[in-house]
């Protein structure tokens, strides 16, 4: 179970839950995209990513008071969690409603590639596995 919590692993998993959630989100703006006032959504995960990846974001870091204290790594690579965010400042129609039904559909195609590819490379992971583990070619 060592090589499952690996970094890749939970990067992965992170990423196939930012898309689940977005799947949900865009299926939130498009059922509402005839509501009067409605404000679409969207989640932000690749940017909290990559801002993670970059090391532009404050390092936690811990002060020990006693040797015996755990010490807190000053670079941790934990993934982060995706973020739901509202638009609340555009309008797209006459009900003051920022759906735009084409955006949301060609989202929701790219959100389903990017899920259908990292499933892919999810299984990919776990066959190379099986075949080290079964010690064969």
């Amino acid at each position: 179970m060592f090589l499952l919590n690996q970094a890749g692993f939970q990067w992965m998993e992170k990423s196939l839950d930012a898309s689940a959630l977005r799947q949900r989100v865009i299926s939130n703006n498009v059922a509402n995209a005839d509501t009067p006032h409605f404000k679409r959504s969207d989640v932000l995960f690749e940017e909290l990513l990559q801002e993670k990846m970059t090391g532009n974001q404050p390092v936690l870091e811990g002060r020990r008071t006693n040797s015996r204290h755990l010490q807190i790594p000053s670079n941790t690579n934990l993934p982060g969690q995706a973020v739901v965010e509202s638009d609340p400042n555009s309008l797209m129609n006459n009900n003051l409603n920022n759906v735009d039904m084409d955006y949301e559909m060609s989202l929701m195609a790219k959100n389903q590639l990017k899920y259908n590819t990292m499933v892919q490379e999810m299984n990919n992971e776990f066959r190379k596995l099986k075949i080290a583990m079964d010690g064969r070619r």
